[in-house]
């Protein structure tokens, strides 16, 4: 484009600029949009920092009570349990992702997997099912319409008011003038995604990356700049200002509300997962498979306690130089959590694929692409969940091992047989508080910005496709214009 072609554009711009300083509606919906973002921001940002502050500390304190712990016996401590909190990433702030639908902690016991708890929309009363306020649902649902109601009306004003055939015979290219009007309602985009990227430069100063903050602002713009291309194209079909709002309100409901809607339900029949009851009763009759490990007595550690005995060449248990009980323990446990991973695995493969065929209709709907994208470059999608629970549960066996470990070598097998005889005997059969210190300190982080980066590249190949097909489209319409 030549300096004297660009300078025309700029004009068209301004013109439109002024025609919207002179509407109330346009400059209503502007400040609207301006005032949702900025304050969806900020109060997200403070609810984020809040939780992040109060899981951090939760974390803490569950490590120092479980220290705290008074002289017990082993095994009770691995019923008492652990907590594992998971804090929000940095980008977060702008983006909780499907964090609000999975929960943030769990607790950690012997013998089972719990899910995830505590979750926003399981704790929110009814009306906060309908989704919240965040910056991300703000820009993804809100800014294409409020784009709607300021440009709809970009061409389809000129020809309605005659004005057009006029500025075509004056000179006026229909390239020159799709652009600058194009150019108007990208520095609109401009403005409404000013707060969005501010606030996600200022998460570097939480240890973010550049390349993170760079992938996320870069989507939304790629995001509202395909919903000023279907405005423009709209504009351009319609002689008429109803006949372009009614399209592109249609669209938007459509892209926006419908889609996301299909691409869900379609994942969940493409490919369907026994629901929770029945996988209940399926791990349990495998669970029951491996024995009872707090049965010494049990048939299926019968050949367990054969190679004991031959091991340590003895004739008894009794004469084992280490707690029968403990040993047990821990063979039970290694057998329960093969089990436990075994199902848990099949779960999250099953939610995994049903994410990524949700994820294929982002080349139908640029609101399932960016909130892809979003998600998936801020640390809030399926993934890293997957990768939470699979850390919490390494952290959980370790720790129960750690204790089963503790109940074969510090405490005698007479007094551990013999704990209920009386309370001198009980209280023989516990070990000291010191032994409690073997928890590793945990701290969950999201995965490096290189790999979410890696992990959107589709959902930002699904944008950049809808630019340059609705490009296309503009053009062969553009063409057309009178």
């Amino acid at each position: 484009m030549s300096i004297n072609n660009f300078s025309k554009v700029v004009i068209v711009a301004k013109d439109e600029w002024r025609y919207w300083l002179r509407s109330k509606l346009a400059m209503s919906v502007l400040a609207i949009g301006l005032l949702l973002t900025l304050s969806s921001v900020i109060v997200t940002a403070i609810t984020m920092h809040e939780l992040s502050h109060t899981r951090h500390e939760l974390q803490t304190t569950a490590e120092q009570r479980f220290v705290d712990q008074p002289d017990r016996h082993p095994h009770r401590m691995v019923h008492y349990g652990h907590y594992a909190f998971r804090t929000p990433s940095a980008l977060s702030t702008l983006d909780p992702g499907i964090d609000a639908y999975t929960g943030n902690s769990i607790f950690l016991e012997g013998h089972r997997q719990n899910s995830t708890m505590f979750a926003d929309q399981r704790q929110g009363t009814a009306l906060t099912k309908l989704g919240s306020l965040t910056p991300a649902f703000i820009v993804q649902t809100l800014a294409p319409l409020l784009l709607i109601l300021i440009g709809y009306s970009s061409i389809s004003r000129e020809r309605e008011s005659q004005t057009l055939t006029y500025l075509l015979a004056q000179g006026t290219a229909g390239s020159t003038l799709i652009a600058g009007k194009g150019l108007a309602l990208l520095s609109v985009v401009g403005l409404i995604i000013t707060p969005l990227a501010v606030s996600a430069f200022f998460t570097l100063a939480s240890g973010e990356s550049i390349v993170a903050v760079a992938s996320f602002v870069m989507g939304y713009a790629l995001y509202l700049m395909v919903w000023v291309l279907v405005i423009l194209l709209a504009s351009c079909v319609f002689s008429k200002n109803s006949g372009s709002f009614t399209a592109l309100a249609f669209a938007w409901i459509l892209l926006c509300i419908v889609m996301p809607r299909v691409a869900s339900t379609s994942a969940s029949t493409a490919v369907p997962s026994a629901g929770k009851i029945e996988t209940d009763f399926e791990v349990k009759a495998e669970l029951r498979k491996q024995g009872d490990g707090h049965n010494s007595n049990d048939p299926a550690f019968k050949q367990f306690k054969q190679s004991l005995l031959k091991k340590y060449n003895v004739q008894s248990m009794e004469e084992l130089p280490v707690n029968l009980r403990g040993l047990l323990a821990s063979e039970s446990e290694a057998k329960q959590a093969q089990v436990l991973n075994k199902f848990a695995e099949q779960r999250m493969q099953a939610e995994l694929e049903q994410t990524q065929v949700s994820r294929w209709f982002g080349w139908l709907s640029p609101m399932v692409a960016i909130r892809t994208l979003s998600m998936t470059v801020v640390g809030t999608s399926i993934e890293t969940h997957h990768r939470f629970l699979r850390e919490t549960e390494q952290l959980r066996y370790d720790f129960v091992q750690g204790l089963n470990k503790i109940h074969t070598e510090e405490l005698d097998y007479k007094d551990d047989m013999n704990r209920n005889a009386s309370a001198d005997a009980s209280n023989k059969a516990r070990v000291s508080a010191e032994n409690w210190k073997l928890l590793n300190n945990f701290s969950f982080t999201v995965d490096s910005a290189t790999v979410r980066a890696k992990r959107s590249m589709p959902a930002f190949l699904q944008l950049i496709l809808w630019i340059l097909v609705l490009v296309g489209g503009i053009k062969f319409v553009g063409k057309r214009l009178i």
